[in-house]
């Protein structure tokens, strides 16, 4: 992985990720139609802090790919709250080559499940959106993940019925994650792993394993 990744992060572009992700041409230009998507309909629908679109492909598209890194093997996936797509589009994209992959993109807010069916469609990815509080769902998959969708002790709640049927959780959280942790087990026991963020040196990622409530 590039140190420009952490130090200069908008610098950080498609001959980038080529190279740590052995993206293909047809990879690379699906992630770039659906930047310029983002970018138009952030301007007339909140998806994404503006302020991070120059950084996309760090901010965002690394930040998202880097889940395939820790669950190689997963084919089927679940994003809660799904929002602009991230991570389940690019998730998604990536998984397009791959025999039996499939995102489940989960989302109450319905102008934005329009806008996921629009990439959706467009891009022909191996994805379904569900507008649909994520609790209400039980969907059997691989991994469980959300980003920006609400503190863990909330956010385990939504996806106790994924990790409840043998899904492992993989959720992106900011420097606050163990934090987060430990609020999150005064309601719920389980399994946690910490590990590093590709994208953010004060990120990291969440491995969820064996959930139940707390005695």
């Amino acid at each position: 992985m590039s140190p420009d990744v952490l130090t200069a992060p908008s610098a950080y572009g498609p001959a980038d990720f080529a190279r740590d992700f052995a993206a293909t041409e047809a990879q690379l230009a699906d992630l770039a139609w659906f930047e310029t998507m983002v970018v138009e309909t952030n301007a007339v629908m909140n998806l994404v802090g503006p302020a991070t679109l120059p950084a996309f492909w760090s901010r965002h598209v690394l930040d998202s790919a880097q889940l395939l890194k820790l669950a190689p093997d997963a084919l089927t996936w679940a994003d809660l709250g799904a929002g602009a797509g991230f991570p389940g589009v690019v998730l998604a994209i990536l998984l397009k080559v791959r025999p039996g992959g499939h995102v489940h993109l989960v989302d109450s807010l319905t102008k934005r499940c329009r806008f996921l069916e629009r990439v959706v469609e467009d891009l022909e990815l191996p994805a379904t959106v569900h507008n649909s509080r994520a609790e209400d769902l039980r969907l059997k998959v691989d991994i469980v993940t959300a980003r920006a969708c609400a503190p863990m002790d909330r956010l385990l709640g939504f996806a106790r019925p994924y990790l409840s049927q043998g899904s492992t959780g993989l959720f992106l959280k900011g420097e606050n994650a163990e934090q987060e942790l430990n609020e999150a087990r005064k309601s719920w026991s389980f399994d946690a792993e910490l590990l590093p963020s590709l994208s953010d040196q004060r990120g990291r990622v969440v491995r969820i394993r064996r959930l139940s409530r707390a005695k």
